[in-house]
Protein backbone atom coordinates (compact mmCIF):
# COMPACT_ATOMS: atom_id res chain seq x y z
CA UNK A 1 0.00 0.00 0.00
CA UNK A 2 3.06 2.29 0.14
CA UNK A 3 4.31 3.27 -3.30
CA UNK A 4 7.92 2.37 -4.02
CA UNK A 5 8.81 6.01 -4.73
CA UNK A 6 7.47 7.29 -1.40
CA UNK A 7 10.09 8.30 1.18
CA UNK A 8 9.36 7.28 4.77
CA UNK A 9 11.62 8.74 7.44
CA UNK A 10 13.27 6.53 10.05
CA UNK A 11 11.07 6.56 13.15
CA UNK A 12 7.78 7.32 11.37
CA UNK A 13 4.86 5.29 12.75
CA UNK A 14 2.49 4.08 10.06
CA UNK A 15 -0.73 2.28 11.03
CA UNK A 16 -2.40 -0.69 9.41
CA UNK A 17 -3.98 -0.50 5.96
CA UNK A 18 -2.43 2.89 5.14
CA UNK A 19 -2.02 3.89 1.50
CA UNK A 20 0.77 6.33 0.57
CA UNK A 21 1.00 7.54 -3.02
CA UNK A 22 3.93 8.18 -5.37
CA UNK A 23 6.68 10.62 -4.39
CA UNK A 24 5.16 11.48 -1.02
CA UNK A 25 7.54 12.28 1.84
CA UNK A 26 6.72 11.28 5.43
CA UNK A 27 9.07 12.60 8.11
CA UNK A 28 10.54 10.55 10.92
CA UNK A 29 8.47 12.25 13.65
CA UNK A 30 5.12 11.57 11.93
CA UNK A 31 2.44 9.21 13.24
CA UNK A 32 -0.32 8.09 10.84
CA UNK A 33 -3.28 6.10 12.14
CA UNK A 34 -4.94 3.08 10.56
CA UNK A 35 -6.88 3.21 7.28
CA UNK A 36 -5.55 6.57 6.06
CA UNK A 37 -5.12 7.35 2.38
CA UNK A 38 -2.25 9.70 1.49
CA UNK A 39 -2.15 10.90 -2.13
CA UNK A 40 0.79 11.56 -4.42
CA UNK A 41 3.39 14.28 -3.76
CA UNK A 42 2.22 14.86 -0.20
CA UNK A 43 4.73 16.19 2.33
CA UNK A 44 4.15 15.53 6.03
CA UNK A 45 7.04 16.83 8.11
CA UNK A 46 7.87 17.78 11.67
CA UNK A 47 5.94 16.38 14.62
CA UNK A 48 2.56 15.45 13.16
CA UNK A 49 0.00 13.01 14.51
CA UNK A 50 -2.84 11.93 12.21
CA UNK A 51 -5.71 9.78 13.47
CA UNK A 52 -7.63 6.99 11.76
CA UNK A 53 -9.37 7.07 8.39
CA UNK A 54 -8.16 10.41 7.08
CA UNK A 55 -7.91 11.11 3.35
CA UNK A 56 -5.19 13.53 2.25
CA UNK A 57 -5.18 14.75 -1.34
CA UNK A 58 -2.31 15.11 -3.79
CA UNK A 59 0.24 17.80 -3.06
CA UNK A 60 -0.94 18.66 0.45
CA UNK A 61 1.71 19.87 2.89
CA UNK A 62 1.17 19.20 6.58
CA UNK A 63 3.51 20.24 9.39
CA UNK A 64 5.44 22.84 7.43
CA UNK A 65 7.16 25.70 9.21
CA UNK A 66 4.81 28.53 10.22
CA UNK A 67 4.88 31.79 8.29
CA UNK A 68 6.14 33.77 11.26
CA UNK A 69 9.33 35.81 10.96
CA UNK A 70 10.13 35.15 14.63
CA UNK A 71 9.95 31.36 14.23
CA UNK A 72 13.12 29.40 14.82
CA UNK A 73 13.58 26.15 12.85
CA UNK A 74 14.81 24.55 16.08
CA UNK A 75 11.44 25.11 17.79
CA UNK A 76 9.62 21.86 18.55
CA UNK A 77 5.96 22.30 17.77
CA UNK A 78 3.39 20.07 16.11
CA UNK A 79 0.18 19.41 14.20
CA UNK A 80 -2.56 17.22 15.65
CA UNK A 81 -5.27 15.87 13.34
CA UNK A 82 -8.21 13.74 14.49
CA UNK A 83 -10.19 11.11 12.61
CA UNK A 84 -12.15 10.88 9.36
CA UNK A 85 -11.07 14.20 7.91
CA UNK A 86 -10.88 14.93 4.20
CA UNK A 87 -8.00 17.24 3.28
CA UNK A 88 -7.98 17.94 -0.43
CA UNK A 89 -5.27 18.78 -2.96
CA UNK A 90 -2.66 21.44 -2.25
CA UNK A 91 -3.97 22.25 1.23
CA UNK A 92 -1.40 23.50 3.74
CA UNK A 93 -1.47 23.07 7.51
CA UNK A 94 1.41 24.68 9.39
CA UNK A 95 2.65 23.58 12.78
CA UNK A 96 2.64 25.75 15.93
CA UNK A 97 4.96 28.70 16.12
CA UNK A 98 6.02 28.45 19.78
CA UNK A 99 7.63 25.60 21.69
CA UNK A 100 5.26 22.73 22.55
CA UNK A 101 2.34 24.42 20.80
CA UNK A 102 0.12 22.81 18.19
CA UNK A 103 -2.17 23.44 15.27
CA UNK A 104 -5.20 21.24 15.91
CA UNK A 105 -7.88 19.81 13.63
CA UNK A 106 -10.69 17.72 15.09
CA UNK A 107 -12.83 15.04 13.48
CA UNK A 108 -14.86 14.78 10.25
CA UNK A 109 -13.78 18.09 8.78
CA UNK A 110 -13.61 18.80 5.05
CA UNK A 111 -10.81 21.05 3.81
CA UNK A 112 -11.24 21.70 0.11
CA UNK A 113 -8.55 22.44 -2.50
CA UNK A 114 -5.91 25.04 -1.53
CA UNK A 115 -7.24 25.62 1.99
CA UNK A 116 -4.60 27.15 4.26
CA UNK A 117 -4.62 26.59 8.02
CA UNK A 118 -2.04 28.81 9.67
CA UNK A 119 -0.01 28.09 12.78
CA UNK A 120 -1.79 27.44 16.08
CA UNK A 121 -5.25 27.34 14.54
CA UNK A 122 -7.84 25.17 16.27
CA UNK A 123 -10.53 23.64 14.06
CA UNK A 124 -13.44 21.83 15.74
CA UNK A 125 -15.50 19.01 14.29
CA UNK A 126 -17.53 18.76 11.09
CA UNK A 127 -16.26 22.09 9.79
CA UNK A 128 -16.29 22.72 6.04
CA UNK A 129 -13.50 24.95 4.72
CA UNK A 130 -14.04 25.61 1.02
CA UNK A 131 -11.49 26.21 -1.74
CA UNK A 132 -8.82 28.88 -1.25
CA UNK A 133 -9.83 29.84 2.29
CA UNK A 134 -7.03 31.49 4.29
CA UNK A 135 -6.86 31.16 8.08
CA UNK A 136 -4.21 33.31 9.75
CA UNK A 137 -2.40 32.20 12.88
CA UNK A 138 -4.35 31.40 16.05
CA UNK A 139 -7.76 31.34 14.35
CA UNK A 140 -10.36 29.21 16.14
CA UNK A 141 -13.25 27.68 14.19
CA UNK A 142 -16.02 26.02 16.19
CA UNK A 143 -18.03 22.93 15.23
CA UNK A 144 -20.21 22.79 12.10
CA UNK A 145 -19.04 26.13 10.69
CA UNK A 146 -18.98 26.61 6.92
CA UNK A 147 -16.30 28.93 5.49
CA UNK A 148 -17.09 29.91 1.90
CA UNK A 149 -14.53 29.76 -0.90
CA UNK A 150 -11.88 32.45 -1.04
CA UNK A 151 -12.77 33.91 2.34
CA UNK A 152 -10.02 35.31 4.58
CA UNK A 153 -9.81 35.19 8.38
CA UNK A 154 -7.40 37.45 10.28
CA UNK A 155 -5.09 36.04 12.92
CA UNK A 156 -6.34 35.70 16.50
CA UNK A 157 -10.05 35.70 15.65
CA UNK A 158 -12.79 33.14 16.30
CA UNK A 159 -15.64 31.76 14.22
CA UNK A 160 -18.58 30.50 16.25
CA UNK A 161 -20.52 27.27 15.98
CA UNK A 162 -22.80 26.79 12.97
CA UNK A 163 -21.64 30.02 11.32
CA UNK A 164 -21.96 30.37 7.55
CA UNK A 165 -19.34 32.74 6.12
CA UNK A 166 -20.00 33.79 2.54
CA UNK A 167 -17.33 33.14 -0.06
CA UNK A 168 -15.03 36.00 -1.00
CA UNK A 169 -15.49 37.72 2.37
CA UNK A 170 -12.88 39.00 4.82
CA UNK A 171 -13.09 39.01 8.60
CA UNK A 172 -10.99 40.51 11.35
CA UNK A 173 -13.56 40.46 14.16
CA UNK A 174 -15.10 37.48 15.90
CA UNK A 175 -18.23 35.98 14.32
CA UNK A 176 -20.81 34.90 16.94
CA UNK A 177 -22.35 31.42 16.73
CA UNK A 178 -25.41 30.64 14.62
CA UNK A 179 -25.12 33.62 12.24
CA UNK A 180 -24.65 34.34 8.54
CA UNK A 181 -21.58 36.53 7.92
CA UNK A 182 -20.46 38.15 4.68
CA UNK A 183 -18.56 40.96 2.94
CA UNK A 184 -16.04 42.67 5.23
CA UNK A 185 -16.77 42.04 8.91
CA UNK A 186 -20.57 42.03 8.70
CA UNK A 187 -23.30 39.80 10.10
CA UNK A 188 -26.56 39.63 8.14
CA UNK A 189 -28.80 37.43 10.28
CA UNK A 190 -29.23 33.96 11.74
CA UNK A 191 -28.44 30.64 10.09
CA UNK A 192 -31.94 29.32 10.80
CA UNK A 193 -31.78 26.56 8.18
CA UNK A 194 -28.54 25.31 9.72
CA UNK A 195 -30.10 25.42 13.18
CA UNK A 196 -33.04 23.31 12.01
CA UNK A 197 -30.75 20.79 10.33
CA UNK A 198 -28.66 20.59 13.50
CA UNK A 199 -31.75 19.59 15.46
CA UNK A 200 -32.40 22.78 17.42
CA UNK A 201 -35.99 22.85 18.68
CA UNK A 202 -38.39 25.67 17.86
CA UNK A 203 -37.98 26.94 21.42
CA UNK A 204 -34.19 26.95 21.13
CA UNK A 205 -34.30 28.75 17.78
CA UNK A 206 -36.67 31.36 19.20
CA UNK A 207 -34.36 31.93 22.15
CA UNK A 208 -31.32 32.33 19.90
CA UNK A 209 -33.31 34.84 17.87
CA UNK A 210 -34.19 36.72 21.07
CA UNK A 211 -30.52 36.77 22.11
CA UNK A 212 -29.48 37.95 18.64
CA UNK A 213 -32.00 40.80 18.73
CA UNK A 214 -30.84 41.87 22.18
CA UNK A 215 -27.22 42.14 21.03
CA UNK A 216 -27.85 43.62 17.59
CA UNK A 217 -31.28 45.29 17.47
CA UNK A 218 -32.06 46.58 20.96
CA UNK A 219 -30.38 49.96 20.49
CA UNK A 220 -28.01 49.15 23.35
CA UNK A 221 -24.27 48.90 22.95
CA UNK A 222 -22.78 45.44 23.35
CA UNK A 223 -21.83 45.81 27.02
CA UNK A 224 -25.23 47.24 27.88
CA UNK A 225 -26.96 44.40 26.03
CA UNK A 226 -24.91 41.81 27.92
CA UNK A 227 -25.86 43.45 31.20
CA UNK A 228 -29.52 43.44 30.12
CA UNK A 229 -29.27 39.72 29.34
CA UNK A 230 -28.57 39.02 33.02
CA UNK A 231 -32.13 40.09 33.85
CA UNK A 232 -33.59 37.06 32.03
CA UNK A 233 -33.32 33.29 32.24
CA UNK A 234 -31.70 31.58 29.26
CA UNK A 235 -31.24 27.99 28.20
CA UNK A 236 -27.82 26.70 27.11
CA UNK A 237 -28.28 27.92 23.52
CA UNK A 238 -28.79 31.51 24.66
CA UNK A 239 -25.99 31.29 27.20
CA UNK A 240 -23.62 30.02 24.50
CA UNK A 241 -24.36 33.08 22.37
CA UNK A 242 -23.76 35.48 25.26
CA UNK A 243 -20.61 33.69 26.44
CA UNK A 244 -19.13 34.06 22.99
CA UNK A 245 -19.95 37.77 22.81
CA UNK A 246 -18.65 38.38 26.34
CA UNK A 247 -15.31 36.79 25.46
CA UNK A 248 -15.11 38.60 22.11
CA UNK A 249 -15.54 42.13 23.47
CA UNK A 250 -12.41 41.73 25.58
CA UNK A 251 -10.43 40.94 22.42
CA UNK A 252 -11.26 41.89 18.83
CA UNK A 253 -14.96 42.59 19.23
CA UNK A 254 -17.77 41.06 17.16
CA UNK A 255 -18.82 41.68 13.57
CA UNK A 256 -21.61 44.29 13.44
CA UNK A 257 -25.00 43.78 11.81
CA UNK A 258 -25.54 45.18 8.34
CA UNK A 259 -29.09 46.03 7.33
CA UNK A 260 -30.04 47.01 3.81
CA UNK A 261 -32.87 46.69 1.32
CA UNK A 262 -31.53 43.25 0.43
CA UNK A 263 -31.03 42.04 4.00
CA UNK A 264 -34.69 41.85 5.01
CA UNK A 265 -35.90 39.73 7.94
CA UNK A 266 -37.62 37.45 5.46
CA UNK A 267 -34.41 36.76 3.55
CA UNK A 268 -32.05 36.37 6.49
CA UNK A 269 -34.60 35.44 9.16
CA UNK A 270 -33.42 37.76 11.90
Amino acid sequence: MIHQTAVIGLGAKIGANVEIGPHSVIGGAVTIGDDCVIGANVVIEGEVSIGRSNRIGHGAIIGGEPQDVSFSPTTRSRVEIGERNIIREQSTIHRGTTADSATKIGDENFLMVNAHVGHNCVIGNKVIIANNVLLGGYVMVDDHAFLGGGSVFHQNMRVGRLVIAQGGSAFGKDIPPFVIAAERNYVFGLNTIGLRRAGFSREERDEIKRAFKLIYLSGLNTRQALEKSLESEWSEAGREFFRFVTDAITKRGICPLKRSAESSEERYEI
